[in-house]
């Protein structure tokens, strides 16, 4: 079932040459949403990506190629060939890499990517391309799997540039316990997955490369976003920085942190190692025991049970898989979420996955970066643990 399901999506992905629609790419549209004042595109943008009639293109949407899709191509790609040895896959993640290498965001001090549609909330608005953390992140992490399998040299340098951006770009808040590195170089906030995913890469760095600072910097990230754990485990958003106020939304951003923190810690080896592995425990408890129901169903955002969330889903799959390996109750988990969202919520014929299912509707709109890579990178997660647990 697994492995059927596996190579349906990536058929499906492949045919459409990896571009897709996304949920938040309205402001892609020829209609002037502005027009309507700063609340305009904000509610454009909401309205379109709860929208189960796909009406892009009308507006004048097309499918295109999402930098961070392509990150997580990248790693998936690099990931399968390790494991599989295909010819095709090495090719496929060549191809990512001369991309990505070849179309970062202008403008920079470093190599650096951004979503490929302008976002917007009240009084901000984000251009196309305007690089982010999580974008690069995701990317570099593509890049780091790509040059275990390739061992180019230039592939390390373009690492470092990224990391050169990470460093000189994006806003560093600094604090007694740690820094903060903001989200997009266009004014500071406190995000935490954000910010985990920026000092990961920057562990990745440290390692390929012996940056030292880096290593520091790294260390320093994580050492706050793990101070800010509540005492059952949970991470919380983000904080106001004028309020101090935390911003509970309680999602696929846990499984983020959990695998940045893991990775991190495996990439940079602290002292205190043993500090952030009592962290992950008991983050991935409560992962397990309050944000998924036992048949495999994530829920939305705690408390709120409904719509189940493809990206939800697949982020359950790749943490309990990746961070379960030795532990039966964790790893059994990925591959009961796996089965149900294969069960519910693929396109049986087409391979692609919905988007959300609802209590009494589904919105089947096949987004590439939000559903199919999250997925393909679910299923390769998965199948290279089963593979190590078997070994």
């Amino acid at each position: 079932m697994i492995d059927q399901s596996f190579h349906r999506l990536l058929s499906y992905i492949e045919k459409e040459n990896f571009k897709g629609y996304d949920p938040y790419d309205t402001l892609n549209s020829w209609v002037p949403f502005h027009w309507l004042g700063q609340w305009g595109p904000v509610i454009a943008t909401q309205i379109q990506k709860r929208n189960p009639i796909n009406v892009r293109p009308f507006i004048g949407i097309n499918k295109e190629i999402n930098p961070k899709a392509f990150g997580l191509f990248l790693k998936a790609y690099s990931l399968l060939y390790r494991q599989y040895g295909k010819k095709e896959y090495l090719e496929k993640a060549d191809y990512f890499y001369k991309y990505l290498k070849e179309h970062p965001s202008e403008g920079y001090s470093g190599l650096c990517w951004g979503y490929n549609f302008p976002w917007a909330s009240p009084g901000e608005f984000v251009h196309k391309y305007t690089p982010t953390a999580v974008a690069t992140g995701f990317v570099v992490q593509g890049l780091y799997e790509y040059y275990l399998i390739a061992r180019k040299e230039e592939v390390k340098e373009v690492i470092s540039s990224a990391c050169n951006f990470l460093v000189n770009d994006l806003k560093h808040t600094q604090f007694d316990d740690g820094i903060c590195i903001s989200y997009t170089p266009l004014w500071p906030d406190l995000c935490f997955n954000a910010s985990l995913l920026a000092a990961e890469a920057l562990a990745i760095n440290a390692k390929i490369n012996q940056i030292e600072t880096h290593r520091e910097l790294s260390l320093k990230a994580m050492k706050w976003v793990v101070s800010h754990q509540a005492p059952n485990g949970k991470w919380n958003y983000s904080i106001n920085r004028k309020t101090g106020k935390q911003r509970e939304q309680i999602d696929f951003h846990q499984g983020y942190v959990l695998m940045s923190v893991r990775s991190i810690v495996d990439l940079i080896e602290p002292k205190d190692k043993e500090t952030y592995n009592i962290a992950i425990d008991r983050g991935l408890d409560f992962y397990f025991k309050h944000q998924f129901f036992k048949e495999g169903v994530s829920k939305w955002r705690l408390p709120r049970v409904w719509p189940v969330d493809i990206h939800n889903q697949s982020q359950g799959v790749i943490t309990f898989a990746f961070l379960g390996k030795g532990n039966s109750q964790y790893s059994d988990f990925a591959k009961k979420i796996l089965e149900w969202t294969i069960t519910n919520m693929q396109h049986p014929r087409k391979g692609y996955f919905y988007y959300k299912k609802y209590k009494y509707l589904t919105h089947k709109t096949p987004y590439m970066r939000w559903g199919q890579a999250w997925m393909l990178m679910a299923f390769t997660i998965f199948l290279n643990s089963k593979e190590a647990q078997n070994a």
